[in-house]
């Protein structure tokens, strides 16, 4: 045997001994050919060539369903291997640096030249072996070579020393460019990329300006129409007032007497808003009241719904003390009998508020047609003031050839009108604030007046189901009564449910109002 085979004996020895013991003289399968494409780790460059007295390197990579671990390991099999033992030579399989399970990855192992096969003819190929001895992939076939003297060498200077000259094999040379341009090639990528995602968003922005753009010139379109309509607006009063002053040049008095009027009516209306204001208070206050009373009716009520509950537990003690039940009967028909007298009692009040509610109605409706006859006070003011400016329509077609010769005085007085009118506006804005108050205040009493009567409603629903209660207990007492069997004497004794809850009876057979 040669020094050499005794040498790979050995190593390969060592080599097993290093590896895990499921690793060791397990036999696999034949792999499918297409078993680089189905798996999850994946060789990649594989040269058909290799020279023995160089490194070679082995360029895989791990995608993201490969669950990588430090005892993966990279063998390098003669063709036709039938065990993980038949392995020439092995290496352990290494990431990158930050490398996070789970992720896609690029790795590259290194078989150093001292433990390469010998040049031959013999074929071989990677395998990727996982920590569990399965097999993850195998490269396509390839074998080891020695390099011809002149035409497999090259010579290149060694970047430091100039004079110093370096031979290394075409391949590792072409091995060596073929990386730096596969590296080339994915910085040109990335830079493409990187140029194609600053592209869009040039894009989206400049998309984005245009409609912001956009966006502003319709706002400014808008505007100008708006300008245009405020502008022919305004020329229009400016029409309209020249013909006002051309209608006060005439009616400079008539405008003094009026102010006068107006005066007198502007402090007749304040008087009458005044008193409104006070009728307001006292209703508000009522309100108050109404609503204490409804307080106070709510509290009897709940005193009643106690009492009803003493009543029902007084009952239940019925079923035990059989032979007291007419006494506990008596009782109970004297406490119905005053509770009778408080049903009463509340069916006056309750007369009483609704008597009260209607008089509240009666108060709004007296605001109301005081309003009514302020609004038609108001229109026939208008009417008032439209047949004047009729007559001084009629009056300034008589005097057009006087108003020429007075244009000069017109002028010096148009000036004191136009305040005078301001001074009217003012006075229509005070008005028209004063309508939308009372307007408010009918809105407030409206709400207050829905809100009482909600409350009444809920106290007809409390009393109908007080009402209903008692009937039920009647019921129920009059049927333990049954099951008791008292003696003839005290059966004639009994008086029907209709004598002993007259109010009750009567309660459920009339409207509460």
């Amino acid at each position: 045997m040669s020094q050499h085979t005794k040498n790979r004996s050995s190593l390969n020895k060592t080599k097993t001994q290093d590896l895990p013991l499921s690793f060791r003289g397990k036999r696999t399968k034949k792999l499918p050919d297409n078993m680089e494409n189905q798996s999850a780790v994946v060789f990649r460059n594989v040269g058909q060539l290799y020279f023995s007295q160089t490194r070679v390197e082995c360029h895989y990579s791990l995608t993201s369903d490969h669950q990588w671990s430090n005892k993966d390991w990279i063998g390098i099999f003669e063709m036709g291997w039938t065990s993980l033992k038949k392995y020439y030579t092995y290496t352990w399989a290494v990431v990158p640096e930050g490398y996070t399970e789970g992720a896609s990855v690029n790795c590259c192992v290194l078989f150093h030249a001292c433990y390469l096969p010998r040049p031959g003819t013999v074929e071989y190929q990677f395998v990727y072996v996982d920590k569990m001895g399965h097999v993850c992939t195998r490269s396509r076939p390839f074998t080891f070579n020695a390099p011809k003297p002149l035409e497999e060498l090259e010579t290149l200077k060694e970047e430091q020393d100039e004079e110093l000259l370096l031979v290394i094999p075409r391949a590792q040379l072409l091995q060596s460019r073929l990386e730096e341009c596969l590296k080339k090639q994915m910085d040109l990528e990335r830079g493409l990329e990187e140029a194609k995602q600053e592209a869009d968003d040039e894009r989206n922005k400049s998309r984005r300006l245009k409609m912001e753009w956009e966006n502003e010139r319709e706002a400014m379109k808008e505007e100008m129409t708006e300008l245009r309509e405020n502008l022919r607006h305004t020329c229009d009063m400016l029409e309209k007032m020249e013909g006002k002053h051309q209608d006060a040049r005439c009616s400079q008095e008539s405008l003094t007497s009026q102010r006068s009027k107006l005066m007198a009516d502007k402090t007749e209306c304040e008087q009458r808003i005044k008193d409104l204001e006070d009728e307001v208070k006292g209703l508000t206050e009522r309100k108050e009241e109404g609503k204490v009373e409804l307080e106070r009716l709510r509290e009897r009520l709940k005193k009643m719904s106690s009492q009803m509950k003493h009543n029902e537990e007084k009952r239940k003690t019925l079923q035990v003390e059989v032979d007291a039940g007419l006494a506990e009967v008596r009782g109970l028909q004297e406490r119905l009998e005053a509770s009778e007298h408080v049903n009463e009692c509340l069916r006056r009040e309750l007369r009483e508020l609704s008597t009260h509610q209607a008089h509240t109605h009666t108060e709004l409706h007296q605001a109301r047609l005081q309003v009514a006859q302020l609004s038609l006070q108001l229109s026939e003011e208008n009417l008032v003031l439209r047949e004047e400016r009729a007559s001084w329509a009629l009056e300034r077609e008589a005097n057009k050839q006087a108003a020429e010769a007075a244009n000069k005085k017109i002028q010096e007085l148009s000036c004191e009108v136009q305040r005078k009118e301001d001074w009217l506006q003012e006075e229509r804005v005070e008005r028209e604030k004063l309508e939308v108050e009372l307007g408010r205040e009918r809105d407030q009493q409206r709400v207050l007046l829905s809100e009482a009567n909600q409350e009444l409603q809920e106290l007809k629903a409390s009393l109908r189901k007080v009402q209903t209660e008692r009937e039920e207990q009647q019921l129920q007492t009059q049927d333990k009564m049954m099951w008791a069997g008292p003696p003839a004497e005290e059966q004639k004794q009994r008086r029907p449910p209709e004598l002993i809850h007259p109010v009750l009876s009567e309660l459920t057979d009339s409207p509460m109002w």
